[in-house]
């Protein structure tokens, strides 16, 4: 009798907190009751199969709902994406308690548990990566010039974009940092017969680079090192251009500048710089269930505190861009890959890894669509550049 009464209030409390999310209207479902949220027809359905306590609600609302959906515990009737869009639409009617969660929202930014943080997530495999990636195994934000652009042309767009950004000349030098799986600079090498030199920290991204240089006959271009962005002014470099995709965001709040400040030593006077990042409109230490599933440390900057370091510098702004709604249609095209290949990734995973990954990707999508995050490409010069023209030339 208790136990039922216990129950029942543990599940009332659950559906009260749930009401905030009012915007749009949903249907609740625990064992053999309905409650309609919102005004309206629903236009999905959370089915609980246990109910989530409201002190985990409280402390990260985000953490509970991704975890009991990992478990099984929730289901969604109907498009995940679609009730993650109008979820993660209200995302200020969360609740996230940062003194708990400590551990998770502020990581170590050493060198030693950076690369922990990166391997965790890059060195799964690149078996698995291939399987819902484009052909270049492009891991960044596409860009779709036409409507129907498949993800591979978007991916082959992404990157002719960049390189033309960059006003590359043959005989040039060109740095990548967090350089991925390489196709960006093995596109270089081949279109402008640039130098080009890619670092990163992922041990299955440095093999299978260094497997595409070789397959290519690339190797009088290109090279890839396993290091640490803080290690390049040990070295004797100085490039012309240095680009970095996607990588900033591991970097963490308190290393931006020394970011910057490695960037401006190993980049000549009057080279360019461009950094693409995913970015959001303010400070903030991220979210739980993020960091602590898929980006451990991983810090989303803000775009004005990056000109605010990159002025310490000296590097002067040429052009900014926010991809925001590319890369919202990147990660469909990425979680639409992923659901078409669930019968081979479940021999390499358990279900709740790939419920995981699945609620990651379609997540990742409502946040870009709802402005929670953005995608910048910023395009800069270490000093003064009065040599390029003066209008976009891409």
């Amino acid at each position: 009798m208790f136990e039922t009464l216990g129950e029942k209030a543990e599940e009332k409390a659950m559906v009260q907190f749930l009401e905030r999310f009012t915007d749009y209207p949903f249907l609740v479902k625990f064992k053999n009751s309905e409650y309609p949220i919102g005004e309206g027809e629903p236009t999905f359905t959370v089915n609980f199969k246990e109910t989530i306590p409201l002190a985990e609600l409280l402390k990260s609302t985000s953490l509970a709902l991704g975890e009991a959906y990992m478990r099984g515990d929730l289901d969604i009737e109907g498009n995940l994406y679609e009730a993650l869009d109008h979820f993660l639409g209200q995302m200020g009617k969360f609740s996230t308690n940062e003194s708990a969660l400590k551990k998770i929202m502020f990581s170590s930014t050493s060198k030693k548990n950076q690369e922990k943080e990166v391997t965790s997530h890059y060195d799964i495999g690149n078996d698995f990566y291939k399987l819902w990636l484009d052909e270049t195994m492009s891991y960044s934000c596409g860009y779709f010039i036409h409507e129907d652009d498949s993800l591979y042309q978007a991916q082959v767009n992404k990157v002719d974009y960049i390189l033309k950004k960059l006003h590359l000349k043959e005989g040039m030098s060109l740095l990548d940092i967090g350089c991925g799986w390489g196709f960006l600079l093995i596109e270089a090498a081949k279109k402008y017969k640039v130098h080009g030199t890619g670092i990163t920290l992922s041990h299955e991204q440095y093999t299978e680079f260094q497997k595409r240089i070789k397959d290519q006959g690339l190797e009088d271009y290109l090279t890839v090192e396993l290091m640490d962005y803080r290690d390049l002014p040990k070295h004797d470099y100085q490039f012309d251009r240095v680009v970095s995709v996607g990588m900033l965001e591991h970097v963490g709040r308190d290393n931006y500048q020394l970011f910057l400040d490695c960037v401006e030593k190993v980049l000549k006077p009057g080279g360019l710089f461009l950094l693409h990042f995913i970015s959001a409109l303010k400070e903030h230490p991220g979210d739980p269930w993020i960091k602590k599933y898929i980006f451990p440390g991983g810090t989303v900057p803000s775009l004005r505190e990056i000109l605010n370091h990159m002025a310490e510098d000296n590097f002067h702004t040429l052009d900014i861009e926010n991809l925001r709604l590319h890369y919202n249609k990147t990660l469909l095209h990425w979680e639409k890959n992923f659901r078409e290949n669930i019968e081979k990734e479940k021999t390499m995973f358990d279900e709740s890894f790939l419920r995981m990954w699945e609620l990651y990707l379609s997540a990742c999508a409502a946040t870009f669509h709802n402005g929670i995050i953005d995608l910048h490409q910023i395009l800069m010069t270490k000093g003064i550049n009065n040599d390029l023209p003066m209008t976009r030339w891409y």
